[in-house]
């Protein structure tokens, strides 16, 4: 890539989401900036608030279906353990068709929450760009490196000095690429740029006493980069690692308070973390005997481990990453509050009767009888009975079906397959319309 604006990111998906999400990011800080109070760590708080704020609708949708997963697994699991040692494209087109009943009863798609996942996922990446690159999208913050930067570049050899910085590796190519071997003045300012941001306090020292000339820039350039990173006393732009190895090898002996402080934020942010997950809804197993021990050990293992690897990181990133991982995980665990409270009076069948009732809307759009489809669902999932309920709670949905002629019944099941086919991507197993049928005349032999 020829011209790189600072480290924005630059792909055709995730760099148009970080430009937005950096617009946000720019106007929370000039916000900040105008009452006086220019500073990054505040403004990665709000900016994490704002975005999780945006995203609660999916949150809750997600755990809507959730919700409705633990009523709806006891009859996926029996059609899982019927067709259990049935291996042959028969039995799975018959047992992917009753699965999909099973869903269309509850007026839930087969994709669940997958659709909430895939709109945050990338709204979470683009995220975690703006706020590891920040000069890239906040303008007072690159402003703040620029006479420093201007006048590094003038000083013979200053491109390989920096280059010795702990983090320039991750800029190497930058450094060789033809825009900046070319002159390009721009491109040449940004790479410094990004460099700077990633080092820390005692590299930023370290121009000066390479290049004494630039003693009152650098002086001035640490000042205004230590007043938007520091946070409670903490340098968000330092490593808490860094942070520890300069407190423990102070002058005057081990700064006890800055020893502490550089450990708060893995601390929070494990601690934070963990109680996230303990709020978080936990999913039914959805299996049986050893494989549901199995993924229950699996669960609490990774549950265990994904605070340890918080922490973790947390002390050998710079701290704002760590900041933001504990905002979102405090903002996360205030949500999840809110949500439970609202999901437990939540009345589960009022719930399914209204994604029914969303189901058929979409279906009389597509022409479709939605009666008809309906009474095929029930009359498929007839014998998916879950472990202690009664068989007679089948009955009904059998008779109904049982009241129509056979010519309604074969064009309930035509209806049922030319709308599955309709919805289904292309090559995916709801797109064979005559899955339903076959299964069905397998049956009635």
């Amino acid at each position: 890539m020829l011209f790189i604006m600072l480290t924005k990111d630059q792909g055709a998906f995730l760099g148009p989401i970080s430009n937005i999400l950096g617009y946000l990011m720019n106007g929370i800080f000039a916000i900040l900036d105008f009452i006086n109070i220019p500073n990054i760590g505040l403004a990665i708080f709000l900016f994490t608030i704002v975005i999780y704020l945006f995203m609660l609708p999916l949150t809750i949708k997600q755990q809507k279906f959730s919700k409705l997963s633990a009523k709806m697994n006891p009859e996926l699991q029996a059609i899982r353990d019927r067709y259990k040692n049935r291996k042959d494209t028969e039995s799975m087109q018959a047992m992917n068709a009753e699965t999909q009943q099973v869903h269309a009863k509850y007026g839930v798609s087969q994709t669940g929450s997958c659709v909430q996942l895939l709109i945050q996922m990338p709204i979470l990446l683009a995220l975690y760009r703006v706020i590891s690159n920040i000069p890239a999208y906040v303008d007072k913050v690159k402003a703040a490196f620029s006479p420093l930067v201007d006048n590094l570049i003038a000083q013979e050899g200053s491109a390989e000095f920096v280059q010795g910085f702990k983090n320039a590796a991750m800029y190497v190519k930058n450094f060789s690429n033809e825009a900046f071997t070319g002159g390009n003045a721009e491109y040449i300012r940004n790479t410094y740029i990004d460099v700077l941001n990633k080092a820390s306090t005692t590299e930023l020292r370290s121009i000066y006493e390479k290049y004494p000339s630039l003693e009152v820039d650098v002086e001035r350039t640490a000042e205004l980069i230590g007043s938007y990173n520091n946070f409670f006393g903490i340098n968000i732009g330092n490593s808490p690692s860094f942070m520890v190895s300069e407190a423990w090898n102070t002058a005057e002996g081990v700064a006890w308070l800055s020893l502490i402080l550089a450990f708060l934020i893995p601390v929070l942010s494990a601690a934070t973390q963990w109680i996230n997950i303990k709020l978080m809804p936990q999913q039914a197993a959805q299996a049986s005997g050893d494989q549901a021990n199995s993924m229950m050990q699996s669960m609490k293992m990774m549950n265990t481990m994904m605070p340890l690897v918080s922490a973790f990181f947390c002390f050998t990133l710079p701290a704002g990453m760590g900041l933001y991982w504990i905002a979102g995980s405090v903002v996360r665990s205030v949500q999840q509050i809110i949500i439970n409270r609202h999901l437990d009076r939540i009345d589960l069948d009022e719930l399914i009767k209204k994604n029914i009732e969303k189901r058929n809307k979409k279906l009389e759009k597509a022409g479709i009888d939605p009666q008809k489809i309906n009474t095929y669902a029930s009359l498929n999932t007839r014998k998916v009975v879950p472990a202690g309920a009664s068989t007679s709670s089948a009955k009904p949905s059998l008779e109904a079906t049982n009241r129509m002629t056979p010519e309604e019944k074969e064009e309930a099941l035509k209806k049922s397959t030319e709308y599955y086919s309709k919805n289904a991507k292309s090559g995916s197993i709801a797109a064979k319309a005559n899955m339903v049928k076959q299964f069905n005349e397998k049956n009635n032999k």
